[in-house]
């Protein structure tokens, strides 16, 4: 059911892991750009119509308009399932919890009597927040995205998520009580790369935004490639994926259950197990067959992700090797399950997020363990960090000098602009004084 990678003994590269050795799906956004393209183009030129016929050519289905009437959205919340609503009401709790820690303040540094340098954060003006809508309903995606926006300061957020056929051509309820349990009113039924022009062109319903956040299948992360510059993203996030670091001592049932956790998303997400120990890896095999034919979603989802070439057991000599593996992976989610997990997750240095032990599985930052589940994917996580309040801020720089201390490193300046061969810059500064400044000729 899961293919295996033996890096043991003189297997191991010498001079260190390549990429191309590793579990990865083949994922060409190159080639859907051209394909998203034209789709763009029209949601530029026609706006609310190009939406709506794209709804009934993508999703199946016939809409009048594509922004979600604040009764659906009362109505969702009113019809939600108690216990839902519960566990959304805690999720949303723990992670204002985390997220409002991660605002920063502003800060002022003297460089010299006179002269100062503030760093000021100031959020984002509007952003157009994605939820998937496709195999599986994520209501835990609008958590993820409204929170820390709100936290940031936000002033205007709009969620976009396609129109489900059941449901009268709106997104999904759930997805629309979580919007309305966050207090967010401003909702599309849209989808895929036509979602995104429609954040990154505005239309008659929706005003464009700055800045565009939340994952997506191979379309949306091949819009949110053409379209980055005239919006900011967050990042390509392409299908899930999860590793797993365990030695002898790990449950072989714990393992199991979490590879197959993620294979449960999408025929092309990632279960990728590093052990240094072949009787786990056996075992794990073994209780892959044992809970596979369990559970649901086996036959479209779960056995082609765990079958894929994105999926796998990688065999090493130890956890030193283990960790440099894990590493060249970068994947979106880590588990640790070692001994002393949380001295070998320290030792961690690409991974979107990791979960330390046994009794912190995946599902469990999914959901409710306060983080962040928008991380980032395909080996990304070596330069990217998952969504936060950082997000959605930016930093300006605000530069206040008094005369005397402009005098002071005139010269300096001067200098500098004649040695990038720009005079006028140096002009600039001499223009403020009716003396030559230091160092001029």
């Amino acid at each position: 059911m899961i293919s295996r990678i033996d890096l043991r003994g003189a297997a191991f590269p010498e001079g260190g892991i390549d990429r191309d050795l590793l579990p990865r799906a083949e994922l060409d956004v190159e080639a859907a750009l051209e394909k998203v393209r034209p789709i763009c183009d029209d949601v530029r030129h026609r706006g609310t119509a190009a939406l709506i016929d794209y709804a009934q050519r993508f999703d199946g289905v016939t809409i009048e308009r594509v922004r979600v009437p604040q009764k659906a959205l009362t109505r969702a919340l009113e019809e939600l399932d108690p216990a839902v609503r519960a566990a959304l009401e805690e999720s949303i709790r723990r992670a204002r919890l985390v997220h409002r820690e991660q605002r920063r303040t502003d800060h002022t540094t003297q460089v010299v009597p006179g002269g100062t340098v503030t760093e000021r954060w100031v959020p984002v003006e509007r952003v157009g927040l994605y939820v998937p809508g496709g195999r599986s309903v994520y209501p835990s995606s609008v958590v993820m995205n409204v929170v820390p926006a709100q936290e940031a300061g936000v002033g205007s957020m709009a969620v976009a998520s396609p129109p489900q056929r059941d449901f009268d051509g709106l997104p999904h309820p759930t997805i629309l009580a979580a919007c309305a349990l966050l207090g967010v009113d401003e909702v599309y039924a849209a989808g895929g790369a036509q979602a995104i022009a429609m954040f990154a062109y505005g239309t008659e319903e929706c005003r464009p935004a700055s800045l565009v956040t939340g994952p997506g299948n191979i379309w949306v992360a091949a819009a949110k490639r053409l379209l980055k510059g005239r919006i900011g993203i967050d990042a390509e996030a392409g299908p899930t994926e999860i590793a797993i670091l365990a030695d002898a001592t790990a449950d072989p049932v714990h393992v199991a259950a979490d590879l197959i956790s993620q294979a449960e998303h999408d025929p092309l997400a990632a279960s990728v197990l590093v052990t240094d120990s072949e009787e786990l890896a056996s075992a794990v095999e073994k209780q892959l067959a044992v809970q596979v034919a369990a559970t649901r979603h086996v036959e479209d989802r779960i056995r082609p992700a765990l079958t894929g070439r994105q999926s796998g057991i990688v065999l090493v000599d130890g956890i030193d090797q283990g960790l440099a593996v894990v590493d060249a992976y970068a994947a979106e989610h880590l588990e640790i399950q070692t001994r002393d997990a949380a001295a070998v997750a320290a030792r961690v240095r690409n991974a979107g997020a990791i979960f330390v032990g046994p009794y912190a599985p995946v599902s469990l930052g999914d959901y409710a363990a306060g983080s962040n589940h928008v991380l980032p994917t395909g080996g990304c996580a070596c330069h990217s960090s998952g969504l936060s309040v950082q997000s959605f801020l930016r930093g300006i720089h605000v530069v206040d000098y008094t005369r005397e201390a402009l005098a002071e490193v005139a010269g300096h300046v001067v200098t500098l602009a004649e040695a990038e061969d720009l005079p006028a810059h140096g002009a600039a500064v001499k223009a403020r004084f009716d003396w030559k400044v230091p160092g001029d000729k």
